[in-house]
C-alpha cells in the first residue's frame, strides 16, 4: 500500500520558525516533524511514499531526496497553485491505483496505522477517517459515528454552542482510489469540507476509527513547544537521535559540555551544541543544532529551534535565554 504525505503547509502561525522553511520541516527534538511521520510509515510497512509539496518544495526534496537513506521510496507531487487537501492528492491520482493512506507531514503522532488500515478493509469502506478525542475540539472538524463506526455527520471548526462530540478528524485517512474521481480539477477542493460530505450524501460507506496513541497538530508555537516537551517525556514514541544519558537526556553528535551535571533532564541538545563552563541546562530544554549556551547562562522549559532550513548549514551559534510556558507534565 502507498502512503501520501501532505506536506504543502506554509505554517504562518509558526513564524519565525517557518520564515524560511515549510511547516513539515519544523524540528521536534532534532528532526523535522515530517521525518518522524515517515519513520512511522516505515514502521508499519508503508515504504512507497508520495509527498505532496507546495510551499518551498525544494527544502523538503533537498532533505529527504528519494528516501533511500530512510529505507523508503519517496516520490513527489508539486502543486503549482493551491489545490486544497483533496485536490493535492487528486493531482497524484495517476500513481494511486490501489487503496492508499493519507497522513499530514506536520502533525506529530505515533498511532497504529496498521489497525486503521485493517479496520478499513474489514468494513469495506470507501474512506476511513482516523479519529481522536481531544479536550478542545474548536480548531478541528468534529465527526460523529454510529455504534458500528459508520460516519453520520461532520462539523468543521464549531463554536462551543455547536459542539456535540469531542471526536475530531486527525487528517489521517485510508482511501479507495474511486473517491478521487469526485474531486474536480478546476480549483481547490478539501477532503473534510467538501469531498467527505459529498460522499456521505451519495451514500458511500464512510467510517471513523478512534486511534489509540499520541496525536498533536503542530499549528502554533504553543503546540510546537508542547510537542517537544511531550517527546522528552516519551508521551509520544519517537526515534530520538543521539546518545542517551541518565534515562532522559539526549546529546547529539559533537556536543561540547564542560560538566554533564550541569544538564538536568529531561533535555535534548542537538548536534554541535556547546554548553560553556558555568552555564546550565534546566529540565524541559530542547536546543537545536549548533546553539551555544554562554558562560553563566541558563535555559529551562524552553525550546530553541533553528530558523534555518534543516537541509542547510548549522544554525548560527548564539546565547539562549528565552524561557517559555512550562510543559503540562512538569506542572502536575
Amino acid at each position: 500500500m502507498k502512503a501520501v504525505v501532505m506536506a504543502g503547509g506554509e505554517g504562518t502561525r509558526l513564524r519565525p520558525l517557518t520564515s524560511n522553511q515549510p511547516k513539515p520541516m519544523v524540528p521536534i527534538v532534532g528532526k523535522p516533524c515530517m521525518e518522524h511521520i515517515v519513520e512511522l510509515l516505515r514502521k508499519h510497512g508503508l515504504e512507497d511514499v508520495i509527498v505532496t509539496v507546495a510551499f518551498m518544495p525544494q527544502a523538503i526534496r533537498g532533505y529527504f531526496g528519494n528516501g533511500e537513506t530512510l529505507g523508503l521510496n519517496i516520490e513527489y507531487s508539486v502543486e503549482e497553485s493551491p489545490l486544497g487537501t483533496a485536490g493535492s492528492v487528486r493531482l497524484a491520482s495517476d500513481r494511486l491505483d490501489e487503496t492508499f493512506l493519507v497522513i499530514s507531514g506536520d502533525a506529530l503522532c505515533d498511532v497504529d496505522l496498521t489497525e486503521l488500515i485493517d479496520t478499513h478493509k474489514e468494513k469495506g469502506a470507501a474512506v476511513t477517517i482516523g479519529l481522536k478525542s481531544v479536550e478542545n475540539p474548536l480548531e478541528f472538524g468534529i465527526v460523529v459515528t454510529d455504534e458500528e463506526g459508520r460516519i453520520e455527520r461532520f462539523l468543521e471548526k464549531p463554536s462551543w454552542s455547536q459542539v456535540f462530540s469531542d471526536t475530531i478528524n486527525t487528517g489521517i485517512y485510508v482511501v479507495e482510489p474511486e473517491a478521487l474521481s469526485h474531486v474536480p480539477t478546476d480549483g481547490p477542493y478539501d477532503f473534510s469540507k467538501e469531498l467527505f460530505p459529498l460522499l456521505l450524501e451519495m451514500g458511500r460507506p464512510l467510517y471513523g476509527h478512534v486511534l489509540e496513541g499520541y496525536w498533536q497538530d503542530i499549528g502554533n508555537l504553543d503546540q510546537f513547544r508542547q510537542a517537544n516537551f511531550d517527546a522528552l517525556d516519551e508521551r509520544v514514541q519517537l526515534d530520538i537521535s543521539g546518545i542517551r544519558l541518565r534515562g532522559n537526556i539526549w546529546l547529539g553528535e559533537g556536543v561540547e559540555v564542560d560538566d554533564l551535571d550541569a544538564i538536568e533532564g529531561p533535555a535534548y541538545l542537538g548536534n554541535y551544541c556547546r554548553v560553556a563552563p558555568d552555564a546550565s541546562v534546566g529540565a524541559y530544554s530542547v536546543l537545536g543544532s549548533s546553539v551555544t549556551l554562554l558562560e553563566r547562562a541558563r535555559t529551562s522549559a524552553a525550546v530553541r529551534a533553528s530558523t534555518a532550513p534543516s537541509s542547510g548549514g548549522p544554525a548560527t551559534s548564539e546565547r539562549t535565554r528565552t524561557s517559555t510556558r512550562a510543559p503540562r507534565s512538569a506542572t502536575r
